[in-house]
C-alpha cells in the first residue's frame, strides 16, 4: 500500500477473473476505502486507522467488501441501479446518484448506457475523481477497455462514456484514481478533457 498524495493510498492485486491486477484506495481524510481487495499485507495495515466505509465505483467492484465489513464493522455502499447483483452482500446500503454518500464525497452518472457506472468526486484538497470501468489508465494513457467488454456495439458506446466524462470537467479535481490501472496524481482533469475530446 503506497501513499501517492498526502492520506491517499493505493494498492494493486491481481484479479485471477480478468487476468489483469486492480487498484484499491484508501481515502484517510474520508475514512474511506474505495473497490477493496485485501492489501499483500493484509487488513492490519487498517488497524490502527479510521475506516467508516466503503464505496464502490459500480457493482462489479464488491470485490474483498466483506472483509472490510466484517473487520471494522462498516457499511458497503453501492449505488441503487446495481444492487439487484448484490442483494445479501455483508454491510450493503445503497445511494443514489448526486447524494454525498460520505463527507465531502459525491457520486455522479456517466451515461445511461451504463446504468451503474459512476464516478466519485471528493471534495478534498485539489479534488480527487475516482473512476469505474468506463476508463482505464494502465500505460500512462488514459483508454477504454478492451471491446469485449463494451458490449455489441463498442463503437456507439465510447462516444457516449467520453460525453459523461465531459459533464464532469465542471468539477474541482486534480487526481484521477482508477479501479483498472495506475493513478493519476497531478493534471488529471487535463488528461481527462483530452480523453474526452477523443484522445484514445
Amino acid at each position: 500500500m503506497n501513499e501517492i498524495a498526502r492520506g491517499i493510498y493505493h494498492w494493486q492485486t491481481f484479479h485471477e477473473g480478468i487476468q489483469a491486477n486492480v487498484s484499491s484506495y484508501y481515502v484517510e481524510p474520508a475514512a474511506t476505502v474505495l473497490d477493496p481487495t485485501t492489501p499483500d499485507d493484509g487488513l492490519e495495515l487498517f488497524a490502527a486507522r479510521n475506516v467508516e466505509r466503503v464505496v464502490l465505483t459500480n457493482r462489479h467492484h464488491y470485490r474483498h467488501a466483506d472483509r472490510f465489513a466484517a473487520r471494522f464493522d462498516v457499511p458497503v455502499y453501492v449505488v441503487e441501479q446495481g444492487e439487484h447483483e448484490l442483494k445479501g452482500r455483508p454491510g450493503l446500503r445503497t445511494f443514489a446518484f448526486g447524494d454525498e454518500v460520505g463527507p465531502g464525497i459525491t457520486s455522479h452518472p456517466i451515461d445511461p448506457s451504463w446504468p451503474d457506472e459512476g464516478a466519485l468526486h471528493f471534495a478534498l484538497g485539489t479534488g480527487l475523481l475516482a473512476i469505474g470501468d468506463g476508463a482505464i489508465r494502465y500505460d500512462k494513457e488514459i483508454g477504454f477497455v478492451p471491446d469485449r467488454y463494451l458490449g455489441t456495439d463498442p463503437d456507439r458506446v465510447k462516444p457516449l462514456l467520453r460525453a459523461g466524462y465531459g459533464r464532469l470537467l465542471s468539477l474541482d479535481f486534480d487526481t484521477l484514481l482508477f479501479a483498472h490501472g495506475e493513478p493519476l496524481v497531478g493534471g488529471g482533469k487535463e488528461a481527462l478533457r483530452a480523453f474526452t475530446e477523443g484522445g484514445a
